[in-house]
């Protein structure tokens, strides 16, 4: 049996000079540092969730405790995502080659399942206040939720600029987002409630927090999830990257081509190139690396070059793409 030697010693690997900032919109990097955000978010959170768990309670609100027990999940969540940013920032180790930069994804992952694991909670407490009524105090729930826009629609605000580049800084958005308009709605339910006395209607608006919460934690729980599992980035195209590749001057062959998220904003890639004239050399690298990272955002790149198409690499049978 003929014996092939793959070059493997021809192992190329490429960094962007401008330290893996993924340049293509959608995979940018948000500004350097939220932490101001996300201290002033949890501090205005914190003591907003005390107000509207005193004051529901004590009016017989189960909307504003459900916005309560709501805004609780958020506070734990901003806390996650601050944690997780740190912790992204710690330098490599030997055993932790690419440092903490995936605490990110797990962050984004845990507000997730946290905020549809109090959700459960809240719509099980609303459901059976639905079939069981009681007086509701409908100014004060009219008042504690205004303040919640404020507080919710301030705090939002605060995470605009960065919630197209970092899935945890869009989660806070949305979530903040999302309490302000929830805030609205229990403002219009004190209203009717007041006019009308339907006291049931406190109930089902809870259900309606519900349902608005669950709807929007999907993404983040389906794109955190993608993400721990090292899929494909959604806005990447793994195919466009092959046809890249493949078309790029002295290519014949792609295979092992991976794509995976190292932190919700880093991506990176790997890839054998089968080049039957040799290694082109350091520039030719830098070149394909600076274009992963204008074209598809991927700002970590390693290519290792072959020589012989007539022998590809055994990992060429693994590849899906």
């Amino acid at each position: 049996m003929d014996t092939h030697r793959h070059d493997h010693d021809h192992h190329d690997h490429s960094h962007d000079p401008a330290g893996h900032a993924n340049g293509r919109a959608g995979h940018s990097h948000a500004p350097a540092s939220f932490g101001r955000a996300f201290a002033i978010g949890i501090g205005l959170n914190s003591a907003f969730v005390v107000i509207e768990a005193v004051y529901g309670y004590a009016s017989g609100s189960m909307a504003l405790v459900a916005d309560a027990g709501h805004n609780l999940s958020d506070v734990l969540g901003l806390v996650a995502a601050w944690t997780a940013a740190i912790l992204a920032k710690r330098a490599p180790t030997p055993r932790f080659t690419y440092g903490l930069k995936g605490s990110s994804i797990l962050a984004a992952l845990f507000n997730a399942v946290f905020l549809l694991v109090a959700v459960g909670a809240i719509a099980w407490q609303a459901a059976w206040r639905l079939f069981n009524p009681e007086p509701v105090a409908g100014v004060t729930v009219m008042v504690v939720a205004a303040l919640g826009i404020a507080v919710n629609g301030g705090t939002a605000w605060l995470f605009a600029s960065g919630r197209k580049g970092d899935l945890n800084i869009r989660g806070a958005y949305l979530h903040m987002v999302a309490d302000a308009a929830v805030s609205a709605g229990v403002v219009v339910a004190g209203l009717v409630i007041l006019l009308t006395g339907w006291i049931w209607l406190d109930p089902l608006i809870s259900l309606a927090i519900s349902a608005l919460i669950v709807w929007g934690t999907w993404g983040l729980l389906r794109d955190s999830t993608a993400m721990s599992l090292n899929a494909v980035p959604a806005g990447i195209d793994p195919v466009a990257v092959r046809v890249y590749l493949g078309q790029c001057m002295g290519v014949a062959q792609v295979h092992d081509l991976h794509i995976w998220p190292m932190s919700t904003t880093e991506i990176a890639l790997t890839c054998h190139l089968v080049m039957p004239a040799g290694p082109p050399g350091d520039a030719y690298l830098l070149d394909i690396a600076q274009r992963l990272k204008r074209d598809f955002g991927i700002g970590h790149t390693t290519v290792q070059i072959e020589t012989d198409p007539a022998s590809p690499c055994a990992m060429a049978s693994c590849q899906p793409i």
